[in-house]
């Protein structure tokens, strides 16, 4: 696991040569393309992840490596000319960390140059890859359920809060089966006695809207499910629950460390760092074909005390204990 302390201290080393870096591509050095449907700003702390991976296969970006980075700014629909626009670069491999959406465009552009992915679903159920253990073509990856951990995040912020009856689920409309993960939800809160508020949303705008409309219908608690349109934009997220004093929980602490509340689920910079170990080992001549997939093995809870203070919160003994970081 990569801790935050070893991120802070690359960012000092890394993050002030990464335009430079960027743009030292020599004559027979690989060029990897890196693809994200976010801004680049805020996810600096993933792209150090994919270095780092690199890294620990023996490739530096500047010295026998150059990455091009093409970032869609939030723009979903930019993704296949972005994907496109590696493909005429003849870069010797795509990873699109963090986004089954830019893994997608990039297969869907290219059919001979590896994609390494790293996604929150299933990636036979997107069309990534055949199978697990044998992804065949030219596609592979790392990937953590993070759709099956929405039951566990209820189950949590019910803990926390035994009396609220209406909870709210803020939920993107393209996430992948999506109606059997709501029916797995509704089915555990209807255990708890609970009710789902349901609000969707995919833009800064909608979920603007969402939390109007959730305060409005009184909802005493949030649960924002996995993916990527909502990690992107994970401090308007904290921001808006600080302002509602709406305690909300998340599937990955990078909200937390953003100032949301609490957070349960795979952490989600090894996504960053795992896909660029193996994009090293293509590099290295492997074959995407013959790398199975990855799959998280671990999970983590971690809880914001300064938050939960900020919302009047005193939370459980019986919380604290199970966590496995307090930022007091």
């Amino acid at each position: 696991m990569i801790g935050r302390r070893e991120f802070i201290t690359l960012l000092g080393g890394a993050a002030a040569a990464w335009p430079i870096a960027a743009r030292a591509q020599q004559p027979g050095v690989p060029v990897v393309g890196f693809m994200h449907p976010a801004a680049p700003a805020g996810e600096e702390d993933g792209v150090l992840a994919f270095r780092k991976g690199l890294n620990d296969i023996g490739y530096v970006e500047g010295r026998n490596v150059a990455i091009e980075y093409r970032w869609a700014d939030n723009e979903i629909d930019r993704l296949p000319e972005l994907a496109a626009d590696l493909v005429r670069r003849r870069v010797a491999a795509i990873a699109t960390p963090g986004s089954s959406a830019a893994a997608l465009a990039a297969k869907a552009a290219a059919t001979t140059i590896p994609i390494i992915f790293s996604s929150g679903s299933d990636p036979v159920a997107r069309g990534l890859v055949a199978s697990i253990n044998r992804p065949g073509g030219n596609v592979t990856g790392y990937v953590q359920m993070s759709g099956e951990l929405m039951p566990k995040l209820l189950g949590i912020i019910h803990e926390l809060l035994p009396k609220a009856k209406r909870i709210a689920l803020l939920v993107s409309p393209s996430t992948l089966n999506l109606d059997l993960s709501l029916a797995e939800l509704r089915a555990a809160a209807s255990a708890l006695e609970l009710e789902i508020d349901v609000q969707y949303a995919s833009t800064v705008a909608d979920i603007d809207t969402a939390y109007a409309s959730l305060v409005q219908s009184r909802a005493e608690a949030l649960l924002v499910s996995p993916g990527a349109p909502f990690v992107n934009r994970r401090t308007q997220l904290a921001l808006l629950a600080a302002y509602h004093h709406l305690p909300a929980i998340y599937s990955t602490r990078r909200y937390v460390e953003s100032g949301g509340l609490m957070s349960y689920g795979n952490n989600s910079l090894i996504q960053f760092r795992e896909a660029g170990r193996y994009t090293g080992r293509v590099l290295k001549g492997e074959k995407p074909a013959d790398l199975p997939v990855m799959q998280a093995a671990t999970f983590e809870f971690v809880i914001n005390l300064q938050a939960a203070k900020a919302l009047g919160l005193t939370v459980p003994a019986s919380l604290l204990a199970i966590a496995d970081e307090v930022i007091e």
